[in-house]
C-alpha cells in the first residue's frame, strides 16, 4: 500500500524532503540559516526548483557558514553570479550576505537565532488540522509579525510569505495534511 502524503509532493526529491525534513521542529541555528537563505531563494519560484539545487548551492555558499556569508566582498559576488548551479539573482544574493549580518546580530541578542525566531509562536509548534491543500494559508498572524520583526532587525526577502513558509519547512507549524502520514509523525520527531 502507498504511504498518503501531502499533495505537493510529487518528485523523488520532493517526496524525500516531505518524508524527512519538512515540518520537523528544527533548533540548530546553521540548519536554520539554511532554511533562511533557501526561502529567500525560493521567492517567485518554485521549491522543488530549490531542491534541485540545495547541493550546489551548499557548495557555492560554503555549506551556508554564516561567519563565511557575512564576510562576502564583490569578488565573491561576482563569483556567485557566475554559478550556473545557483539561482543567479543580484538582490537575492546580497541578501544573503546582508542576512549573515543580521543573523549574528541576532544570535548575539538573544542566544541562539532558534530562540529568537521560536518566540514567534511561544516555542510551540501550531498543530493545524487541514483535509485540503486548499485550506492552508499562505500567511498567518505570526509570520507577519516575524516578516516585520525581520525586516526591522535589516533582514532582506522576509515578506510574510516567505516567513510561513520557512515556518513550515522548520515545523513551527504543522501543515502536512491529516490524512498524510506525516502529520503525527513530525511531532515525535522532535
Amino acid at each position: 500500500m502507498t504511504k498518503q502524503r501531502c499533495d505537493w509532493a510529487k518528485k523523488p526529491l520532493d517526496i524525500e524532503y516531505h518524508d524527512t525534513e519538512w515540518g520537523v521542529p528544527l533548533h540548530d541555528d546553521q540548519k536554520l540559516f539554511e532554511f533562511l537563505i533557501l526561502e529567500g531563494f525560493q521567492a517567485g519560484l518554485s521549491w522543488s526548483t530549490i531542491l534541485a539545487k540545495r547541493e550546489n548551492f551548499r557548495k557555492a555558499f560554503d555549506h551556508f557558514d554564516y561567519k563565511k556569508i557575512a564576510k562576502y566582498d564583490q569578488k565573491k559576488i561576482e563569483e556567485l553570479l557566475q554559478d550556473a548551479g545557483i539561482i543567479r539573482n543580484k538582490l537575492k544574493i546580497n541578501a544573503a550576505v546582508t542576512n549573515a549580518k543580521a543573523y549574528m546580530k541576532v544570535q548575539k541578542e538573544f542566544g541562539s537565532f532558534a530562540k529568537y525566531i521560536w518566540s514567534f509562536t511561544d516555542g510551540k509548534t501550531i498543530v493545524n488540522k487541514w483535509e485540503y491543500m486548499s485550506q492552508i494559508p499562505a500567511t498567518s498572524k505570526e509570520s507577519d509579525a516575524m516578516s516585520k520583526d525581520l525586516k526591522k532587525r535589516g533582514f532582506k526577502f522576509v515578506g510574510s510569505t516567505i516567513c510561513y513558509a520557512k515556518m513550515q519547512a522548520i515545523g513551527m507549524v504543522n501543515d502536512h495534511l491529516v490524512s498524510c502520514f506525516r502529520y503525527k509523525k513530525v511531532q515525535n520527531d522532535k
